[in-house]
């Protein structure tokens, strides 16, 4: 009787669980398409809601103000939104996959702060570099740069343990806050409260270019998280394990976060720094539709995008005739959101 009753419960839990997947993919989905909508029509000179899915569409609008005003300025800044929210979000998937730990995300590997660094400074030294692009490009390379420097300094032979990786990670952060923090120091008073925006994180001023560069970096490194969703599946039965299997741990320890840096300095170059997106999103989709990378990864994509634009709307409308910081907004959402479920795996008797 037993026997038989086995498959039959394992087919309704795989049932189940396809369903509710099924479901968080839809709601996600629309909630989008929603908030892109709300996007583009609020702001301080409101658009119609048909008047925007008419220009999406590719239709003229008969006000010429509304259509200026969707096309050069809501328009790049909802998809650069988008495109931020999604890389935060599938390289925190890769993080927790990788250290099986759902407290990961890409400031562990020191990115964010790596990327504050080269910003600051370039802020400081030469903030018209390159006709303005100098400080995202100084914020891509040095997110780069940490992250490859804490690679390199935690690897004892051919292999870099997590742990090490995790330890080394701090102290390169804590290295990365302290030249930031001189150079806000020394910085004119200017530069300096830039410096504490960018921190902060926002899409103020967005552009197309900015969006055709994030896109076509944040199009790679999705694919590239979604090429080895496979390979982390696996490492989640033990480095042994995996390696029994075929799974070359040292090289896939090494490409995934190789990809989290590429995401996450593509990601902070123009919209600067901003939290919990990598460390929030995938974890609360984790205990929805379970730890399976193949659809966690997308999954956490579309989170990404819900979080970082809804925020970005509470940060264009919130208080009128002001441009708030995203990151106020992301820190409002995932600090109570985090002491939940760290209340909720406290309550089970063991760690989130």
């Amino acid at each position: 009787m037993s026997t038989l009753a086995h498959p039959v419960t394992a087919r309704t839990g795989l049932t189940r669980r396809a369903r509710t997947r099924v479901i968080t993919f839809s709601i996600l989905v629309v909630v989008v398409c929603c908030l892109v909508l709300v996007s583009a029509m609020v702001g301080q000179y409101r658009v119609a809601g048909t008047d925007v899915v008419r220009a999406v569409f590719g239709g003229s609008l008969t006000d010429p103000m509304a259509e200026s005003i969707l096309w050069q300025i809501r328009f790049p800044r909802i998809v650069l939104g988008l495109l931020v929210g999604a890389s935060l979000a599938v390289a925190g998937t890769v993080m927790q996959a990788l250290f099986s730990n759902p407290l990961a995300e890409p400031g562990v590997i020191g990115v964010s702060s790596g990327a504050a660094v080269g910003a600051s400074i370039m802020i400081v030294a030469a903030p018209t570099f390159l006709a303005g692009f100098g400080v995202p490009a100084a914020a891509f390379l040095s997110g780069l740069l940490a992250a490859s420097a804490v690679y390199v300094m935690a690897r004892s032979g051919q292999q870099a343990e997590s742990t090490t990786l995790v330890l080394t990670g701090i102290a390169v952060t804590a290295i990365c806050s302290a030249i930031t923090s001189a150079s806000t120091y020394v910085a004119p008073t200017t530069a300096r409260d830039q410096i504490v925006f960018w921190q902060m994180g926002s899409l103020n001023g967005a552009t197309w270019n900015q969006v055709a560069t994030v896109g076509t970096v944040a199009a790679v490194g999705i694919l590239w998280a979604v090429f080895i969703a496979a390979k982390l599946d696996t490492l989640a039965l033990g480095e042994r394990a995996a390696g029994h299997l075929g799974v070359n741990v040292n090289r896939l320890r090494l490409s995934s976060i190789a990809l989290t840096a590429l995401l996450t300095s593509a990601a902070v170059a123009y919209a600067g720094v901003i939290t919990f997106v990598g460390l929030i999103v995938p974890h609360v989709l984790r205990l929805v539709i379970g730890p399976k990378n193949t659809w966690l990864i997308p999954a956490s994509l579309l989170g990404g995008c819900v979080l970082v634009t809804l925020s970005d709307v509470a940060a264009r409308t919130l208080v009128p005739y002001a441009d708030l910081p995203i990151g106020i907004f992301t820190a409002i959402v995932g600090g109570p959101t985090f002491f939940v479920l760290l209340r909720r795996g406290m309550r089970r008797g063991r760690a989130l």
